[in-house]
């Protein structure tokens, strides 16, 4: 029994890292790809690559709680396999597109399919023994995505240098082959005694969202939270096609930048704030996160040279110390047994960043690269994203600020630094 949990468990963390992976292959040839498909300039691809990624959130965010109830009826090994089934067409289609078309029906089967993360945590759940346990194997999910993040970019450059549907199918390989894999080796973690119904209100995506709405008093730190991820889908969602633009970048070089990326985050996620958080406390940290976001986007819109996004990543990756921070400082707003509903809440708040932000940084970066604008800016969007920051700065600051005076016993737990409060994904 103890190596068919320790060969599930193994199963898990490929899944996850597939699925981190797969993404990252393909993100430093998705650009030149619409380009090519739409037989226009890569400028004026932006907004349709924001295009794809918004209807792969959207159809996320509605699937999502129906693929995990859907787990709770009918056990976690027969949807995650579909999950990898789902992602491995996704990525077939993406490689035989023809038409553009067609890569928005790949990334609707996706979206549809890719409760994998949800699914998969909740496999963990069911086979962790115990409290320690549970959090090692829980402490996995972070390392395969630190790890997919820096393999998936570094491999798709490779693979580009074969073709610009190479990594597509890699893709799709990887996750037929972990899916046929997990056929015959992943036993079932969810026993037929401990299912339940399907409940279509349990798997009404809103829910969530209506947490917020209950807890008006951390009304103003979540609007700062959902501000810093739509700042950051300036970067997130535009970085291949600007630089391509901008630079004139390789895929190749593209997917090297992004393993950069996936190592700088990794080293600010796994080591820095675990450092610096409990020498200067939560909201120190919190409000230096947020100017080093702030620097290294108003640097990034002002580059003029390739090499320079290299050394700006360094500002920008440092301003990861401020989300732990955060999460710490809103987590003491609501007691134990709400902790779960309230990281649900702040979940759905990054996924509606991912829906609206692509739209309104990929569309502003088109626009101000093209004849209609009043003046060429490229790098626009990016300063889009430092006002999202500033704006976070002044809204936690007067947030904080008032609760210090107005609610005295949590003055502590704002400013302090103690890891043990924040809640690790």
């Amino acid at each position: 029994m103890h190596t068919t949990k320790k060969s599930a468990i193994g199963f898990i963390f490929i899944t996850l890292l597939i699925d981190v992976m797969g993404w990252g292959l393909i993100i430093p040839v998705m650009a030149d790809l619409i380009a090519q498909l739409k037989h226009i300039p890569v400028n004026e691809a932006s907004p349709y690559g924001a295009y794809l990624l918004s209807v792969f959130a959207i159809t996320q965010f509605f699937f999502a709680p129906v693929i995990g109830n859907l787990s709770d009826k009918f056990g976690r090994r027969p949807i995650l396999l579909f999950s990898l089934l789902g992602f491995g067409i996704d990525y077939i289609i993406l490689a035989l597109a023809p038409t553009y078309g067609w890569l928005f029906v790949g990334r609707v089967i996706a979206g549809i399919t890719g409760a994998s993360f949800t699914t998969a945590t909740a496999y963990i759940a069911d086979v962790s023994t115990d409290e320690t346990t549970r959090a090692k194997n829980f402490g996995m999910i972070g390392a395969a995505f630190g790890l997919g993040f820096v393999l998936g970019p570094a491999l798709g450059a490779l693979l580009a240098t074969w073709g610009i549907r190479a990594p597509f199918y890699a893709a799709a390989v990887l996750c037929l082959l972990n899916c046929l894999y997990g056929f015959f080796l992943l036993p079932e973690s969810l026993s037929k005694e401990n299912r339940r119904p399907f409940d279509w209100k349990r798997a009404n995506p809103f829910g969530s969202l209506n947490f917020l709405t209950k807890h008006p008093e951390i009304g103003g730190l979540a609007i700062s939270f959902f501000l810093i991820y739509l700042g950051s889908q300036s970067v997130q969602g535009n970085w291949n096609f600007f630089t391509i633009y901008r630079f004139n970048w390789s895929e190749k070089m593209v997917g090297i930048s992004l393993a950069v990326v996936g190592v700088l985050v990794g080293a600010v996620q796994a080591g820095l704030t675990r450092v610096v958080i409990p020498k200067i406390g939560n909201e120190k940290s919190i409000y230096f996160g947020l100017s080093f976001y702030t620097i290294g986007l108003i640097l990034f819109a002002f580059a003029t040279q390739g090499w320079m996004m290299f050394a700006f990543l360094i500002p920008y990756c440092l301003g990861g110390i401020c989300g732990p921070s955060l999460q710490s400082v809103i987590s003491v707003h609501v007691p134990p047994n709400q902790q779960g509903e309230l990281q649900g809440a702040l979940t759905s708040l990054m996924s509606l960043t991912t829906i609206i932000g692509p739209l309104i940084m990929n569309s502003t970066f088109s626009y101000f690269t093209t004849d209609k604008a009043p003046f060429h800016f490229p790098g626009i969007h990016f300063l889009i994203g430092a006002a999202c920051m500033l704006l976070s700065i002044i809204i936690t600051n007067k947030v904080l600020t008032r609760e210090k005076k107005e609610r005295p016993e949590l003055k502590k737990a704002i400013a302090g630094g103690n890891l043990t409060d924040v809640p690790m994904h």
